[in-house]
């Protein structure tokens, strides 16, 4: 493997390995490159969102030195931390959650929804159907979820669905 001091000056491998030109001396920083990219001069910053500063989900990354080359967004990270919180919040009206809190619920609603969705599909192809419906779910919910925590899932689910097909007919 090739190492920085390695590459030509003017090019330098990234924490993806892949090869990119060095940033001019102007722009240099000790920070890393992926943190410094985001941030621009807080004169622009503060215009740019009528001085609220930068939002969040909608932070452009300049890929150029400023030659009027394409700006790229960040990517964004689709997440269930909103929905957890409204949950909370309806539940434990006074009570907070930390970011590694949220990460963890975040990773296991999505480890569920996929299980879920796995054992769905699955039992769609067993009947030989190409939809996965409420009762493909339903009877992954009872094949996944053990005992009592799946009869309420199921009683849930059936008001949900119920809600929705009232509101849509």
């Amino acid at each position: 493997m090739l190492l920085a001091q390695d590459q030509p000056a003017a090019i330098q491998r990234d924490r993806r390995f892949r090869l990119r030109p060095l940033k001019s001396i102007s722009n240099f920083s000790m920070a890393p490159a992926h943190k410094t990219a985001a941030k621009g001069p807080a004169s622009q910053a503060t215009a740019a969102t009528g001085g609220k500063g930068p939002a969040k989900k909608a932070v452009k990354k300049t890929v150029g030195d400023g030659d009027g080359k394409k700006k790229k967004r960040k990517a964004r990270k689709e997440t269930y931390s909103s929905y957890i919180y409204k949950v909370l919040k309806q539940v434990h009206p006074d009570t907070g959650i930390s970011n590694k809190a949220m990460l963890i619920l975040n990773s296991f609603v999505n480890d569920i929804f996929e299980r879920i969705a796995s054992e769905a599909s699955k039992l769609a192809s067993y009947n030989k159907k190409s939809t996965i419906s409420s009762r493909e779910i339903q009877t992954s919910v009872r094949l996944i979820l053990p005992g009592e925590l799946s009869k309420h899932a199921i009683s849930e689910g059936t008001k949900a669905v119920t809600k929705f097909s009232s509101a849509n007919a």
